[in-house]
């Protein structure tokens, strides 16, 4: 296949700015978390991790950062496995993940709970090919070489996408690339597909030639996931701290819903995503969240991930999910296969 031009640099930059909490697991990004500031009021102090255009911007956006009872202290991570880190050694409290970063974090034994969760649409996690690509459906990946952030959503999507087409990862050549480097070998004709999340589908889409060959809809659980430190649940004062601020969070959720394109002007600022690209991705992913319960549906289609990646030695150990799952602030949240928001037709 010819190789076109690299992507212009005002497109990678974005890419290379938000690795957002569906991030895979490679360190070639930096893992540690960086200092974003502190906001709020009072001797309680809670470590939230985040990720660039996260739960910061989204807090802040809706109005829900004012008048904070206890202090918030920001770090900002690349993707959600160095989070996970950072949860797992008592450095953050808190931080939000896609649904596949947690499966990694538990194989490897790390100290965390799943607190809270959130059920969104799945039609930004795709598989994309170019536009003049011949491939049509799942089963013609068979023998090409697909791009893929490991340990990401995506990379779950992508196992279940080829199943369903009678296709194992053994069928393709993986190439295990974080997002900014995945465009690039996308962009030049260097990989086949792409296996990716939301922002990154709807830039694709719309500056890379790209195409949808799938997506994860009816095939991945569209959750995403608040993961807590046992010791910040453990202490009194921080787990009430932790309910405030899962219930922010959801109320930040249902004003995006509300209020799309105000937030997407507020995400695109902070990420450097062009406006269209983040309301793309706001009405076809980001915005159609609804925050649900961590129930045992919800850790059934967790552990459906575990046996999967266990299955393909993705993993080193198969164990019960629900082992590292805390219900208590479930309250009188809806079940977590409750439909997601939508806007209409899919963007």
């Amino acid at each position: 296949m010819r190789a076109r031009h690299l992507a212009p640099a005002a497109l990678l930059l974005p890419f290379a700015l938000l690795l957002a909490a569906c991030g895979g697991s490679s360190r070639a990004e930096g893992g540690g978390g960086t200092g974003s500031g502190t906001d709020g009021k009072g001797s309680l102090t809670l470590n939230v991790g985040d990720q660039k255009g996260g739960s910061e911007a989204l807090l802040r956006a809706a109005g829900e950062l004012d008048d904070l009872p206890y202090k918030i202290k920001w770090s900002t991570f690349t993707s959600g496995p160095p989070l996970l880190e950072a949860v797992n050694a008592g450095a953050v409290d808190v931080g939000a993940v896609g649904n596949t970063p947690p499966v990694f974090a538990a194989a490897a034994k790390s100290k965390i709970k799943v607190i809270a969760g959130s059920h969104s649409r799945s039609d930004g996690e795709t598989i994309l090919v170019k536009k003049d690509s011949p491939l049509k459906r799942p089963a013609q990946l068979k023998g090409k070489s697909v791009a893929v952030a490991q340990g990401s959503s995506a990379h779950y999507q992508l196992v279940a996408s080829l199943k369903k087409a009678g296709l194992t990862t053994k069928d393709i050549t993986l190439n295990y690339l974080q997002p900014a480097d995945a465009l690039a070998a996308f962009t030049r004709g260097k990989v086949d597909a792409w296996a990716v999340w939301d922002p990154y589908t709807s830039q694709a889409l719309d500056q890379a030639d790209a195409r949808v060959l799938t997506t994860g809809q009816g095939l991945v659980n569209g959750l995403s996931l608040q993961v807590a430190a046992p010791a910040a649940l453990d202490d009194k004062k921080k787990s009430a701290a932790l309910k405030d601020y899962t219930d922010r969070l959801r109320r930040a959720q249902n004003w995006v819903f509300k209020h799309p394109g105000v937030w997407a002007k507020a995400w695109a600022k902070e990420t450097g995503l062009p406006d269209k690209v983040a309301l793309d991705a706001v009405k076809r992913t980001r915005g159609t969240a609804v925050a649900v319960a961590v129930d045992k549906a919800a850790v059934a289609s967790e552990q459906q991930i575990v046996d999967s990646f266990a299955a393909l030695k993705l993993i080193p150990r198969s164990f019960d999910f629900g082992e590292f799952v805390d219900p208590r602030f479930n309250g009188d949240l809806p079940p977590s296969g409750t439909a997601p928001r939508t806007y209409g037709k899919a963007h």
